[in-house]
């Protein structure tokens, strides 16, 4: 499990032992069961997650109707707003697969950012990197039909196609599950 992570670092800053042993000592990997909600809508948390292995979901509940917002899948950050903005949640956080991941919070990284300020500087980028990721991801969004979120969801994610159940994919894509059907069987036929 460290050295995934360690290896994820490493595109961004060199670490040393001395770094290395202060991760490993904030026992923040977690191995976590399919199905496991990691944080419900009211709740308030100070947690954030990285995915080594697995994938984790978010979702409102809206009307008795779960919507799909993000998958996080492997060597992927998400910090809930709700830890930003300290208030209570406004969806759920659960995992689709088991899954191991890094749960940290804002005191721990304050104490390893103070002794080693160059996770700052990785930390900065990585949330540059997160932001622009997310502009493009819903600026493709607004301006796409579901036939082309479904074709770019093929591109760039085709992992999720088999990993996630096809009601929570078709509510990430914004459409309905038959519609989702509909959608590939019209995608097959083109192609044949």
């Amino acid at each position: 499990m460290k050295n995934l992570l360690f290896d994820f670092i490493a595109k961004y800053i060199s670490l040393t032992e001395e770094e290395k042993n202060a991760i490993i000592s904030t026992d923040i990997f977690r191995t976590v069961k399919k199905g496991t909600v990691l944080l419900k809508e009211g709740q308030k948390s100070k947690e954030s997650y990285f995915v080594l292995k697995g994938c984790i979901r978010a979702y409102y509940v809206l009307d008795g109707d779960e919507k799909t917002t993000a998958f996080y899948t492997e060597m992927e950050a998400f910090t809930p707003p709700c830890v930003i903005n300290k208030t209570p949640s406004e969806y759920y956080v659960a995992c689709t697969e088991d899954s191991i991941i890094t749960v940290s919070d804002a005191d721990m990284e304050v104490e390893i950012n103070s002794k080693f300020p160059k996770f700052e500087i990785m930390c900065r980028l990585l949330s540059e990197e997160l932001l622009a990721k997310q502009r493009i991801d819903f600026d493709e969004f607004k301006t796409s039909s579901p036939e082309q979120r479904y074709l770019n969801l093929i591109q760039k994610r085709p992992d999720l196609i088999q990993r996630v159940p096809q009601h929570q994919l078709a509510s990430y894509l914004g459409i309905k599950p038959q519609s989702l059907s509909r959608l590939r069987a019209r995608i097959v036929e083109k192609r044949s």
